[in-house]
């Protein structure tokens, strides 16, 4: 029987799907390791999900997706409690790790072993992607397509990423670096850093510092928004950049090395800065509850 599950026809679409398990005994409990293949053609639709683990997606040169799944548990009746599921619907590619029944975690003495699931996708580089973990960070590179990438308890990472990116992680570290397009990014309580040519921004967290710099050929499309409840900001921004400019803190200080015009409803002070860079135009919004705003030039 095949490791993964999936009706007869998908089997056969997909050339190579697995034939077999392999499973192992390290010191953090057993190991299985299953994959499957699917033979794809243009731009591939991709949805990911495990209960609990990490995700990674890469991509190739290949009109081809490649699914890793390594499961993990106390014992080899835990393992085949852990259900992976995949569907297909044309070159709608379907993951699914179900949570098992009767708990994920298995205690002994001096034994704490949760059952997870990690997965590692390679697609092509030309991809859409949807990727949701319970718990368990997730990292994706060189994609260019739409990407949804959302955490109960993780960090995320994304490099060299073309398309528009929606982020979202419970508690955990955001970084993005050579993106490029719409970027939403949202943290319960974390840091985020952000890198690239940006043309839409949408980043808050609840606790942490937030970096972003603009890479040059950065031109708004929309307004951008920038805040945390509780930590530092830092934008940098190409010379030639043009927006409305209005940052402010509730307890800190504004710094800005920017040639800013006032306005008339501008306003420069300790903790408030209100103008016009460039030529102006979409509103470029920054707020901290507590911590200080620095704006540069990239």
């Amino acid at each position: 029987m095949p490791c993964l599950r999936a009706p007869a026809l998908m089997l056969l679409a997909a050339a190579t799907a697995a034939a077999g398990c392999v499973v192992s005994l390290d010191s953090q409990g057993h190991t299985a390791r299953e994959e499957a293949r699917f033979d794809v053609s243009g731009a591939p639709d991709l949805h990911v999900t495990t209960f609990d683990g990490s995700i990674q997606i890469r991509s190739w040169d290949r009109n081809e997706i490649l699914v890793e799944v390594e499961k993990r548990g106390p014992t080899e009746e835990a393992l085949k409690s852990i259900e992976v599921v995949t569907s297909r619907d044309g070159d709608r590619i379907q993951v699914e790790v179900r949570r098992p029944s009767g708990g994920d975690t298995f205690f002994g003495i001096g034994v704490h072993t949760s059952r997870s699931a990690r997965i590692t996708v390679t697609v092509p580089r030309k991809a859409n992607v949807v990727a949701r973990s319970g718990d368990g960070s997730i990292r994706v590179d060189r994609v260019d397509g739409r990407s949804e990438l959302r955490t109960g308890d993780g960090s995320v990472k994304a490099s060299e990423l073309r398309g528009h990116l929606v982020v979202h992680t419970g508690d955990g570290s955001v970084t993005l670096q050579d993106v490029a397009g719409a970027v939403d990014v949202t943290t319960g309580d974390g840091g985020v850093s952000l890198s690239g040519i940006l043309e839409a921004v949408q980043a808050r967290t609840g606790d942490g510092s937030i970096t972003v710099r603009a890479d040059q050929g950065s031109a708004m499309t929309d307004d951008w928004s920038v805040s945390t409840g509780d930590g530092s900001v830092a934008i940098y921004l190409p010379s030639e950049f043009s927006a409305d400019i209005d940052a402010h803190t509730s307890d800190g200080r504004v710094t800005s090395d920017l040639d800013v015009t006032m306005t008339v409803t501008g306003t420069i002070d300790r903790r408030t800065l209100k103008g016009r860079i460039g030529e102006g135009g979409r509103l470029l919004r920054v707020r901290t509850g507590d911590g200080s705003i620095r704006l540069r030039v990239s």
